[in-house]
């Protein structure tokens, strides 16, 4: 095992040795010391917590200040004020609360990750990356969700990292969240934004100097309520996450403005966002901080009524990074990322595939990744399997709540007890989308909507989580 995870697996908090005999946790037989605390830890996994959601006309106002005071310092130093959008407010119907399993959470983290090939040193510690938070998250007496003492102890070591990942995993399931009860009709992805933008515009430097400012700050997603056949509805996300204080999420989610600003569907400033900011203190309750512009972009091409085709190859495109923005004479061209309506079915097209590329990087990776990317989205990356004993890829079959699932497993030692961990896809989805056919993935699975079962635990499996999109992730304690 790669020493970051093997560090990010140890827990001071679970070390204690009670006297030896056999006990019994969740149907776990247990009869060692160390083996109870991981049972504890797989327990805890698997219980349902409760993590705040705050959003109101106030923490606009505190975001608008954090802005101004911002935007005055870089007037100061020459750079000029952000570019951002300033519309945002409380988010309408916002959820006092979300509930969920620290696992719930983990499985976002791992499925945002998925494709997104970060660092020269791919593979194992890649793909389980999300594995480094098997222990950072607890519950306190009441029930809500706050940082562990081994979530804390690693502060030092990763703590921006730590910040960032366990805040999109968590803004990505209060997003979907959100959408999904406003749209209860339709089925809710949320796609990595820089993988989709990616099949259509370079995001790097040439080597000509840093790219204008606007370039370098995007969106982290793009949120996408869809029905089969029809023209989908898309919002932006950013998210943050912080281990500092309240003062700390105001200017975050200032910054988060600026990173909205830079990606236009249809008209300069219209397309909707959310902006969600995660606090993680260090011994209190974690909060998330929203607001947003509300509303949803379609994606209708004039003269259409249907959806796009979703089966069709893209090729890579070579768009200009320009956004054209009103003004008083006219209209002027500044640096962005802009979809006009002419685009809406090709921008459909690279939703729904770079979805797919991530659900299949989820269940292994490989050449039923790599014919959903373009080159400059990562296709060669996936066209041969290069992520430790390849042989292995693909090959784990589980069936899990009566449902048969295909994808990879990983065995590993949590705190020196063997575990195995494994990812995958509803099998008929999997068939779907392994051979191309992403029409019929989005049938069968939006069908399926509202049936996935909701248990944590699953007969042989300690610890489960199944998403709306038919992905499953799954922990269990293994036999010595």
């Amino acid at each position: 095992m790669r020493p970051l995870l093997r560090t990010c697996l140890r827990s001071p908090a679970l070390s204690y040795r009670p006297p030896a005999h056999t006990t019994s946790t969740e149907g776990l037989q247990v009869t060692e010391g160390e083996s109870k605390a991981i049972a504890e830890i797989l327990h805890e996994l698997s219980t349902n917590s409760h993590v705040q959601v705050r959003s109101s006309t106030e923490l606009a106002a505190q975001v608008t200040k954090a802005a101004s005071e911002e935007d005055e310092k870089r007037i100061e130093d020459g750079r000029g004020p952000l570019r951002r959008r300033t519309d945002y407010r409380a988010v309408g119907r916002a959820p006092r609360s979300l509930t969920l399993t620290p696992w719930q959470v983990i499985h976002a983290i791992g499925l945002g990750a998925a494709s997104a090939r970060q660092g020269a040193g791919r593979g194992l510690a890649e793909h389980w990356g999300s594995l480094r938070y098997n222990q950072a998250l607890e519950a306190n007496r009441g029930r809500y969700l706050q940082l562990s003492s081994e979530g804390r102890d690693l502060l030092r070591f990763y703590k921006a990292t730590q910040s960032g990942e366990i805040g999109t995993g968590f803004a990505s399931l209060l997003a979907e969240n959100i959408v999904r009860s406003r749209y209860p009709d339709h089925s809710v992805s949320v796609i990595p934004a820089d993988i989709a933008l990616k099949a259509g515009w370079t995001l790097s430097s040439s080597g000509n100097g840093p790219r204008p400012e606007p370039l370098q700050r995007r969106p982290h997603f793009f949120v996408e309520a869809w029905r089969p056949g029809q023209p989908s509805k898309v919002l932006l996300l950013a998210s943050k996450g912080t281990h500092s204080s309240a003062h700390q999420v105001h200017k975050q989610l200032s910054t988060a403005s600026a990173h909205v600003e830079s990606v236009h569907i249809g008209p300069y400033g219209t397309v909707p966002y959310l902006l969600i900011g995660t606090e993680i203190p260090p011994a209190e309750a974690l909060a998330l901080h929203a607001l947003e512009t509300p509303g949803m972009s379609l994606l209708r091409t004039p003269g259409e009524t249907s959806g796009a085709d979703l089966d069709l190859v893209l090729e890579q495109d070579n768009r200009m990074a320009d956004v054209v923005r009103p003004t008083d004479r006219g209209e002027t061209t500044i640096p962005g990322f802009q979809v006009l309506p002419d685009s809406y079915a090709w921008f459909s097209v690279v939703l729904a595939r770079t979805e797919a590329a991530t659900l299949m990087a989820f269940t292994g990776g490989g050449k039923p990744t790599a014919q959903y990317l373009t080159k400059e989205q990562g296709r060669r990356h996936f066209l041969h399997d290069t992520r430790t004993d390849t042989a292995k890829l693909r090959d784990a079959e589980h069936r899990i709540h009566d449902i048969d699932f295909v994808g990879t497993d990983h065995i590993y030692r949590l705190n020196g007890t063997r575990v195995e961990a494994f990812s995958g896809l509803k099998r008929s989805l999997y068939v779907h989308l392994h051979h191309g056919r992403v029409n019929e993935y989005r049938r069968e699975v939006h069908a399926l909507r509202g049936q996935w079962p909701d248990r944590s635990t699953s007969g042989q499996w300690n610890v489960v989580s199944i998403r709306g999109d038919g992905t499953v992730m799954a922990i269990r304690l293994l036999e010595e």
